[in-house]
Formats: C-alpha cells, sequence, structure tokens
C-alpha cells in the first residue's frame, strides 16, 4: 500500500478528531489555544514540518504534518488527538474535552 493512501485510511479513521479540530479552529477558546502555541512550538522545530503543503492531505492546508498529512490548524487543536511520532500527546479523550466544554459553557450561563 502506498503512504499517501495510509493517509487517507488513517485520517478516515480519525474523522472524529479532524472534526473536533475543525470546530476547535472555528470557535476558538482561549485553553484550546495554548495548547495550540505550545504543541506549535514542538512542531516548528520538527524536520516533519511542512510548510509548502507537498505533503498535506488537503492542498492548501499547511503548514502541516509530512507524516500524517494533517494541518496543524486542525491537528494541533484537537485536544484528544497526539503526534503520530509520540512528541507531543493527547491532552483529554473526545468525551472528556465535551464534558469540560459543556462545563466552561454552564459557568459562563451561571449554572
Amino acid at each position: 500500500m502506498k503512504k499517501p493512501w495510509k493517509k487517507y485510511l488513517n485520517a478516515f479513521k480519525n474523522v472524529n478528531e479532524i472534526a473536533e479540530g475543525v470546530k476547535n479552529n472555528m470557535f476558538k477558546k482561549e485553553h484550546i489555544e495554548a495548547i495550540f502555541t505550545d504543541r506549535y512550538q514542538v512542531c516548528v522545530g520538527c524536520p516533519l514540518i511542512d510548510l509548502k503543503g507537498t505533503n498535506c492531505l488537503v492542498p492548501g492546508s499547511q503548514p502541516c504534518c509530512s507524516d500524517c498529512g494533517c494541518s496543524f490548524h486542525f491537528k494541533l487543536r484537537s485536544l484528544s488527538s497526539e503526534c503520530p511520532k509520540g512528541y507531543w500527546l493527547a491532552v483529554t479523550s473526545e468525551e472528556e474535552e465535551e464534558l469540560i466544554n459543556q462545563q466552561i459553557q454552564n459557568n459562563k450561563d451561571g449554572n
């Protein structure tokens, strides 16, 4: 199996993490942006960073990881995602993140 197909298969398996990253990119929250910044600092020093977009799964979504093909805009904002090379780990599971976001919203609403 060719490597590009592996990237697409992995993306299909991680569709929930990708959706989480897209949502967190659209609706930015301070605590998620802090995690994004920390992760980005790790990624900019990584030899796998693709600034041109040659190895991105979605054209024009650079910078991305040349190993998994994920856009940094989404991957680094997905709290349930981890670096494919282990340079940074998931902060929470998808279920835990949803509970955290619900609690934050409840606190804002005064509940």
